[in-house]
């Protein structure tokens, strides 16, 4: 009875199977640029990476995610992918800055909040109905119904009571 195995244990992996818990391949910062810097030079990389900053996500949020993915994958620690992320945000603002994109860098003290889908159609219904001439534009007519009272129906049934 004590033999049997824990509950939830054939949903998990041993230990040591996942990436992240086997030793890092880069254990210094220095070799986790020489592995980063190469691969954020390449034209597919900037390319790529101009596209997603013209849509305005924010450089941090774009090296956390490189970073992360990379510890995931056991490439470097934790430690070491916090220590890389000024140097991966200053690798691509001198990307955005070559190929003249206006970026956020996510480092301002006052948060911008994106517009929500909601509100980007909102305006885009203004500025349609704006565009629109005055002849154009018709006023709704609103009819107003003569409401009759309602009379009560009494209750019929076998559980009808007084």
């Amino acid at each position: 009875m004590f033999d049997a195995p824990i509950t939830g244990q054939g949903l998990t992996h041993e230990l040591g199977a996942r990436p992240w818990q086997t030793p890092p391949e880069l254990v210094t910062v220095e070799d986790a640029i020489d592995f980063y810097i190469p691969r954020m030079a390449s034209d597919s990389f900037s390319e790529q990476l101009v596209d997603v900053m013209d849509m305005g996500i924010p450089l941090t949020t774009l090296a956390n995610t490189i970073q992360l993915g990379n510890v995931m994958e056991g490439k470097h620690s934790v430690d070491v992918g916090i220590l890389m992320m000024p140097i991966l945000i200053e690798m691509m603002m001198l990307i955005g800055d070559s190929a003249n994109i206006k970026y956020d860098t996510g480092m301002d003290k006052k948060p911008k909040t994106r517009p929500s889908l909601i509100e980007n159609a909102l305006s885009k219904f203004r500025e349609a109905s704006n565009n629109k001439t005055e002849t154009e534009i018709e006023e709704p007519v609103i009819e107003q119904k003569e409401q009759a009272p309602v009379e009560e129906e009494e209750p019929k049934g076998l559980m009808a009571r007084r």
